[in-house]
């Protein structure tokens, strides 16, 4: 069965980007002119996936309001001749058919996934983590499609990371495969580095089986007292296979401050209208702070 639907959850409280995200959703934050959340719909539809599912919270209406007609600002826009910017506002709340369901208790990423049980019934789904941006024409997550769709298993993205860094993240046991393709023979959460199986960290986009609700009934509270995604692919293995597909370039962990701001500083300069002032700014800055 091909994949239709895509899920992004977006509940979490976006603490390492407080005080900004004390009253604004995280979601929202802009990259550029776009707030993060827009970047991963827009991946979600160039992917094919235009039934999706974003899972809320609390002080999350922001990106309920985003995705929804604006009808007053249209109507300023359109009176103002001003056609260009209708056209992109407009184009917000046309791109997907977009719903919503909360997730009531902040019990973690595999507790939010389990939210989308109903909307998503029997099928395959993608899960698509808003704080990470993909900056490759939805190329990672059409290939995912793709490998699942030639092998009917659940497909994450991984990507090789240094050293300690292993420990923020899921981790995987590969089995080489060809290509950028692996098989996953096992998965553990935020493993030390001392005890990962890899440098391959598991990064926000997924592919499931609708066989992972079931694992993930059955998991208990692990890694921060939080109900891990990680810990329900790892049982899925003991069912059926997984694999991952390895990722070089174009992700942008937006969660994280510095990512958040060179996402900025890469996607600005990549702007037919913004490129050249940008990179005229950026060489006299670090010209001026001695840097070069």
């Amino acid at each position: 069965m091909r994949v239709r639907k895509a899920v992004i959850p977006a509940a979490g409280l976006g603490t390492r980007f407080l005080p900004a995200t004390k009253s604004s959703p995280k979601e929202m934050l802009p990259v550029v002119d776009k707030p993060s959340i827009q970047y991963v719909v827009e991946e979600a539809v160039r992917a094919g996936l235009t039934d999706i599912l974003i899972i809320t919270g609390r002080n999350k209406r922001a990106v309920e309001d985003h995705f929804d007609r604006n009808y007053e600002l249209e109507h300023f826009l359109e009176e103002r001749h001003k056609l260009d910017l209708l056209v992109e506002v407009q184009a917000s709340s046309q791109m997907a058919d977009i719903h919503y369901v909360r997730q009531r208790d902040p019990l973690g990423l595999g507790h939010a996934v389990s939210v989308a049980r109903n909307h998503v019934g029997d099928e395959p789904f993608a899960v698509l983590l808003a704080d990470d941006i993909m900056v490759d024409d939805a190329l990672l997550l059409r290939a995912m499609l793709d490998v699942h769709e030639e092998r009917q298993s659940s497909v994450v993205a991984v990507q090789e990371v240094h050293g300690d860094e292993i420990s923020l993240y899921g981790c995987v046991d590969p089995e080489p495969m060809s290509g950028s393709l692996v098989a996953v023979r096992g998965i553990v959460e935020k493993p030390r580095a001392a005890e990962a199986p890899s440098n391959l960290a598991v990064i926000g986009r997924y592919v499931f089986t609708p066989h992972i609700f079931d694992a993930l009934d059955r998991i208990t509270p692990g890694k921060g007292g939080e109900l891990q995604l990680t810990d329900a692919i790892a049982l899925l293995l003991a069912d059926e296979a997984v694999y991952a597909r390895v990722v070089e370039s174009g992700r942008f962990d937006v969660g994280d401050k510095v990512d958040y701001l060179r996402a900025n500083v890469e996607l600005a300069l990549d702007r037919p209208d913004l490129g050249a002032e940008v990179a005229a700014f950026l060489v006299d800055l670090v010209r001026r702070r001695g840097l070069i």
